[in-house]
């Protein structure tokens, strides 16, 4: 997928901007405060639906204007062209347009802009809580498997349905009940399976991004279920359910899963400085990019956000010359040129100014 204009309105400091970004490198340019960084997470928007600066929809509609939109014309790996849209509103009601066709279904929109981000928090994939990592995994899943989105909705279903009947200090032997304690554990299975395949289909690639990144350390990836290691879910949930119906929810499952790093024995985050942090995170993206191109025949679109507060020049380098080599569309902010005094060497480039929420192209 790649985006060959797009129009951003009402959104932050942003009211009505249109850029044309190349379809290989698009450098954008501003003081802190220009809007730079709220043209990255208008973008986010069309591969996420949510924003990644902050949780309230409302925060990033201008204050006198009841919504937001963010429309993009796209050429896709067939050549076809597609105009997609996104606008929220303050009731917090949301609409995908697709080829004019709307949408309340926001997978539908999504689904067709594999979006990844790099920003200065981005080390959060290692050193916050395991959600952050089961997030990590489920969107390559859910841009390569065509089924996790349903399987996972599911679980979700019947895991909410669960902690119910634990807080009710149901009978969960009871045959009212069987049904969905069968369905869940067959679920949770089902998902792990899915999980697990995923990471060790990774594990190879990020192997050679985590020697390019960090050549200095061994680091192994592994995947922690969400119980323990020789029973099946379902024995696990028996010899849970006393302590589960004490604390009113399920403490076994995919829901509790983990992505585990490990760097020359230790956990990842209790021997990396945080610049190696930023490394090991990179060479996560980088695999998920590269399994993603080759699971799919698709590409995706990556934004760097104030990529030179995280990256020193060698390795901002090493970082776009990686992603432009698989035919990424690379957007990156910045706010001197000199931060990336290395993009003279890239041809197919396009650099944009931002100044109070304008957006202009060099």
């Amino acid at each position: 997928m790649k985006l060959n204009n797009v129009q951003i309105t009402q959104f932050r400091n942003l009211s009505s901007v249109s850029f044309s970004p190349s379809t290989s490198l698009t450098i954008i340019r501003g003081v802190n405060g220009s809007g730079k960084s709220s043209l990255i997470e208008a973008l986010h928007y069309l591969g996420f639906g949510r924003s990644f600066r902050t949780s309230k929809h409302t925060s990033v509609i201008q204050h006198d204007k009841n919504d937001f939109s963010v429309f993009a014309s796209c050429t896709d790996e067939e050549g076809e062209a597609l105009k997609l849209g996104f606008m929220r509103s303050r009731n917090d009601s949301f609409t995908c347009s697709i080829n004019g066709e709307r949408s309340k279904k926001l997978s539908d929109l999504v689904s067709l802009v594999p979006i990844q981000l790099f920003t200065p928090q981005s080390t959060d994939l290692i050193i916050g809580s395991p959600s952050e990592r089961r997030r990590f995994c489920d969107w390559g899943l859910f841009h390569v498997k065509h089924q996790f989105q349903s399987l996972s909705n599911q679980y979700a279903k019947f895991l909410k349905h669960r902690n119910a009947l634990l807080k009710q200090h149901a009978n969960l032997d009871a045959s009212e009940n069987q049904y969905w304690e069968n369905q869940f554990a067959e679920l949770g299975e089902a998902l792990t399976t899915m999980r697990q395949e995923y990471v060790e289909s990774l594990k190879p690639v990020f192997k050679y991004y985590a020697n390019e990144f960090l050549p200095t350390f061994d680091v192994e990836l592994s995947y922690y279920k969400g119980w323990e290691k020789d029973v099946c879910l379902s024995e696990s949930l028996v010899k849970k359910r006393e302590y589960d119906g004490k604390i009113g929810h399920t403490s076994s499952g995919p829901h509790k899963a983990d992505l585990r790093l490990k760097v020359n024995g230790v956990n990842a985050q209790e021997l990396l400085s945080r610049g190696q942090l930023r490394m090991a995170v990179a060479a996560l993206q980088m695999s998920q990019t590269k399994l993603f191109n080759s699971a799919t025949q698709r590409k995706s679109i990556f934004l760097l956000d104030d990529v030179g507060a995280e990256l020193d020049a060698d390795k901002r380098e090493q970082f776009i010359d990686g992603l432009l080599e698989m035919d990424t569309q690379v957007f990156v902010t910045a706010i001197e040129s000199s931060q990336l005094g290395f993009i003279e060497k890239y041809n197919e480039k396009k650099m944009f100014h931002v100044e109070h929420g304008s957006v202009k192209e060099e």
